[in-house]
């Protein structure tokens, strides 16, 4: 998984609540399993039409916002299903960190696994970031994970939560299955030490 330090780019602002899984990557798409290329699947129904060809109107087909790394959005984002193809197209896309007031929690948790960071920011604050970002002209932010602070387009500096184990997952790049790697030597100590008392299976009659 990418370490997630400090990320400067365009931020692109859908102003719409309840954007589930679906609408992010579409179940006619499950079927596939690799996770390069998924970007081009990222809401597909929005992007595209019929035909396939790209929708002017809809913000990640425009520029500067076709370039976006940070993605701000309404309340519970990511609800719905639990797959995750959903955050899997964000990344393949480029989307490093997303903002809302909040997000589902199946959701939130993939993205932390996928090296996306999800910051929950009051309604009214995001609201404001949502109108910065449609100019041009202020639509490129910082976000620093260290301070853990936004710097918006208009220079605003604003403070961020998260929680120190997933701050520390997002820094070091690693998921479950690194950090369990990384205790490898202690698991293995522990198997060969530890004693399994065995109980005995009951005759069957």
């Amino acid at each position: 998984m990418r370490r997630f330090t400090k990320l400067s780019g365009i931020a692109a602002g859908i102003s719409e609540e309840n954007i589930d899984t679906d609408k992010i990557f579409a179940g006619r798409f499950l079927k596939v399993i690799e996770r390069a290329g998924l970007g081009r699947f990222l809401f597909h129904g929005l992007r595209f039409d019929d035909e396939g060809r790209e929708r002017a109107d809809f913000i990640l087909n425009r520029e500067p916002w076709r370039s976006a790394v940070i993605l701000i959005a309404l309340d519970n984002f990511g609800c719905g299903s639990s797959r995750e193809h959903a955050p899997w197209s964000l990344a393949d896309f480029g989307i490093k960190a997303l903002i809302a007031p909040s997000f589902a929690d199946i959701f939130e948790n993939n993205c932390y696994k996928n090296g996306i960071l999800p910051i929950t920011l009051p309604g009214a604050v995001v609201e404001r970031l949502l109108a910065e970002v449609s100019d041009p002209s202020s639509a490129t932010m910082t976000v620093d994970l260290e301070s853990q602070e936004i710097i918006s387009g208009t220079g605003e500096r604003i403070a961020f939560d998260i929680a120190p184990e997933k701050k520390r997952q997002l820094q070091l790049g690693l998921d479950e299955i690194d950090e369990s790697e990384r205790l490898l030597d202690q698991i293995l100590a522990f198997e060969k030490s530890a004693t399994y008392v065995r109980t005995p299976i009951p005759p069957r009659f």
